[in-house]
């Protein structure tokens, strides 16, 4: 008889299981597709690699990119972006809005003229040494942006050929909260 009393509740515990098991994997998969709905249309995080960014952002820092404000707004000037690499899979830059779509840019001893009126800003750390491209005048079109990191002569940016103006639908979203280092965290501040 005992042995038939633990086949009883054996096959009464068995359809439970199955149904935990079952809800377990309805659980994972909801999380699976809202993670998978925030990292493709709300916010991405992404890791900074190297210098061009100093001293506003430092190699290690990790941020959240939000990815949806440029489905409702244009880029500014200073926003801080990301975008892809046009030459290498998996590459991404981040750096700074400089030149705006229907301006004309030029870099001459040093300095940034945007429709031959000098910028005023502050985040170059020094001088630029190299004006590269922008030496000669660069017109923006109508969905093109001019970019450059803050440590201006330690930066791959609009100035090399091998990045050159970016479009506006290359342009994944903008840098929004600093999440490391712990002692660095929050919102990035762009103008």
């Amino acid at each position: 008889m005992r042995d038939h009393d633990y086949a009883e509740d054996y096959e009464e515990k068995k359809p439970g299981i199955l149904r935990e098991i079952l809800g377990f994997l309805v659980y994972v998969a909801v999380v699976v597709g809202i993670t998978f709905f925030i990292i493709t249309f709300i916010g991405q995080r992404t890791y900074v690699s190297g210098s061009s960014m100093e001293s506003t952002l430092s190699h290690g820092d990790n941020l959240i990119v939000d990815k949806i404000t440029y489905r409702f707004a244009s880029p500014k000037r200073y926003d801080i972006i990301v975008f892809p690499f046009r030459y290498k899979e998996n590459t991404y830059y981040i750096k700074r809005i400089i030149g705006l779509p229907g301006e004309t840019i030029q870099i001459q001893d040093g300095v940034i003229y945007i429709n031959d009126e000098v910028l005023t800003e502050s985040y170059g750390r020094e001088v630029m040494k190299s004006s590269g491209l922008a030496e000669e005048p660069i017109v923006l079109g109508e969905d093109e942006y001019f970019v450059l990191g803050d440590n201006r002569n330690d930066s791959t940016d609009s100035r090399d050929p091998n990045v050159g103006v970016i479009h506006r639908d290359e342009i994944i979203g903008r840098a929004w909260v600093r999440i490391w280092p712990l002692d660095q965290i929050g919102v990035l501040k762009h103008q």
